[in-house]
C-alpha cells in the first residue's frame, strides 16, 4: 500500500460510532432473515436499500446475487476492493437473542451479517471522504462463501474488470481487503499475519468394496469394514509421518458408514472427510497419500476401492506488505495493545483466497466477544449459540475505511 503521503484517518473511529446504530439495525434485519448459497434475493434487496442515495455505481451480478458498488474519488488513481460476504449457514439458531433467525434451520453463525452491515457503513463513511480518495473503491458484496465459491463466480463475471474512471483515466484493482469477525478474540481486537492465513479445504470420499454375506460366516465374504477402519487409522499415521510439521496439514474423517443391520456383512463401506493445508505442496502430498494408503490397504485385503478427492477453496494467502500495513493501520486506530500478529494460520477456509490469487491484499480477524465473557468458553463461529458483540462493528467500519483511504491517498 502507498504510504508516502498518508491520508488522515484520525477522525474515522469517532465518525464510525455515529454510524453504529444504523449498522446494528441493518445487521439485525439480515440476521432475522438469513439466506443460503449464491442466490440471496432478500439480502440483496436489503443491501441495495441501505446503499440507496449514495453516489455509487451499482452492478448486479447475474450468476449470483453478488453486488458490486463503486465509489469514485475526486482525483484519478487505482482501485481498492473491499469485500463483505452475505450468506448464512444451514443450521438452527439457539442464541435466544430477540432478533434470532426467523428461517427454520438457517442462521448467520459465521458473522457474515456483520460483514455486510460493516461494509455498508464503510460505503457511507468513505462517501463523506471522497475528497481524500485518489481513484476508486469497489465494495464487493459476495454471496456463497460457505462452500459455494461465490467469490469465484463473481471473478468469472468480471469483478476485477472495473474499467477506466469517468474521466477516462486507467484505474486497475491494485489491492483487496476483507474483515472476518471472530468469537476467538475480545471485542475490537484485530489480528492478522502475512503469508498463509487460512487453509485450503478439500473433500475426500473413499468407498471400500468387498463381498457381502452372513455375519456368522465372514470367511465366505470379503468384509470391507475392518479394511475401512484400518484405512482411517492409517490416514492419521500418514499425516504425522509424511507431512512436515512446519508446513502442516489436517485430515479429518467425519463420516464412516457401512451396513444396515447386525447380522449382515455389507458389500461396501464409505469414508468421508476433509483435508486442510496451508501450502499447495502439502495439499498435493496429502492427496497423493490418501490414494496410496487406501489402494494399498484395500489390495492387502483383496478388496476394491474407489477414491474421490475434490478440490475446494485454495489457501488464502495475505500479501506480507498488505498485512503489515493493515496491522499498522489497525494499531493506529485501536492502539497497539489491541493488535495481535497471528503466529500461525487458521485451518478454516475462505474463498477470499480466490481474490488474493489475482490481486495482492489481506484479510484480518475482528474480535467480537465481549470483554466480560470468557474466551475459552465462548461459543465458536459456526456454533448454534455463537454471539457477536455488535459494538465491534464500529471498529470494522473504521478499519475498512482507513485501509481504503491509505491505499488511495496521494503518492
Amino acid at each position: 500500500m502507498e504510504m508516502a503521503n498518508p491520508a488522515d484517518i484520525s477522525t474515522l473511529v469517532e465518525e464510525s460510532l455515529d454510524l453504529l446504530d444504523d449498522t446494528i439495525a441493518l445487521r439485525r434485519r439480515l440476521h432475522e432473515w438469513p439466506e443460503l448459497g449464491n442466490h440471496l434475493p432478500k439480502t440483496r434487496e436489503e443491501v441495495l436499500a441501505a446503499l440507496e442515495g449514495l453516489p455509487l455505481g451499482i452492478t448486479l451480478h447475474e450468476t449470483t446475487s453478488g453486488i458490486v458498488a463503486s465509489l469514485e474519488g475526486n482525483k484519478p488513481g487505482p482501485t481498492m476492493l473491499l469485500r463483505g460476504d452475505m450468506d448464512a449457514l444451514p443450521m438452527p439458531e439457539d442464541t435466544g437473542v430477540e432478533f434470532s433467525s426467523r428461517v427454520p434451520n438457517v442462521m448467520h453463525a459465521c458473522g457474515h451479517d456483520t460483514h455486510t452491515a460493516m461494509l455498508v457503513g464503510a460505503a457511507r463513511l468513505l462517501t463523506a471522504h471522497r475528497d481524500q480518495i485518489h481513484g476508486r473503491v469497489v465494495f464487493m458484496f459476495q454471496p456463497g462463501e460457505e462452500g459455494h465459491a461465490g467469490a469465484r463466480f463473481m471473478l468469472d463475471e468480471g469483478l476485477l474488470d472495473v474499467g477506466p474512471l469517468s474521466d477516462g483515466s486507467t484505474s486497475e484493482v491494485t489491492g483487496a481487503f476483507a474483515i472476518h469477525t471472530t468469537s476467538s478474540l475480545p471485542t475490537g481486537f484485530i489480528s492478522t499475519r502475512g503469508g498463509p492465513i487460512m487453509a485450503s479445504s478439500d473433500t475426500l470420499a473413499i468407498r471400500v468394496i468387498g463381498k457381502g454375506g452372513h455375519a456368522s460366516e465372514p470367511f465366505r465374504t470379503l468384509d470391507p469394514i475392518p479394511a475401512a477402519c484400518e484405512i482411517v487409522q492409517a490416514l492419521q499415521s500418514m499425516i504425522t509421518r509424511r507431512i512436515n510439521v512446519f508446513n502442516p496439514g489436517v485430515l479429518t474423517v467425519t463420516q464412516l458408514n457401512a451396513g444396515t443391520t447386525t447380522n449382515v456383512i455389507p458389500e461396501f463401506a464409505e469414508i468421508k472427510g476433509t483435508i486442510r493445508a496451508i501450502s499447495e505442496v502439502t495439499r498435493r502430498m496429502i492427496h497423493d497419500g490418501v490414494t496410496r494408503v487406501a489402494e494399498g490397504i484395500a489390495a492387502a485385503h483383496g478388496l476394491e476401492v474407489s477414491v474421490k478427492l475434490v478440490d475446494g477453496y485454495d489457501v488464502t494467502v495475505n500479501s506480507k506488505t498488505y498485512a503489515q500495513t493493515a496491522g499498522d493501520i489497525a494499531q493506529e486506530i485501536i492502539g497497539a495493545e489491541r493488535f495481535i500478529e497471528l503466529p500461525n494460520p487458521v485451518m478454516g477456509a475462505e474463498d477470499f483466497g480466490y481474490v488474493l490469487n489475482h490481486v495482492p491484499g489481506a484479510m484480518v480477524f475482528l474480535g467480537a466477544t465481549p470483554h466480560e465473557r470468557n474466551l475459552a468458553s465462548a461459543a465458536p463461529n459456526h456454533s448454534n449459540r455463537v454471539f457477536y458483540d455488535e459494538a465491534c462493528m464500529s471498529t470494522g467500519i473504521s478499519l475498512y475505511s482507513a485501509v481504503a483511504l491509505r491505499h488511495l491517498s496521494a503518492a
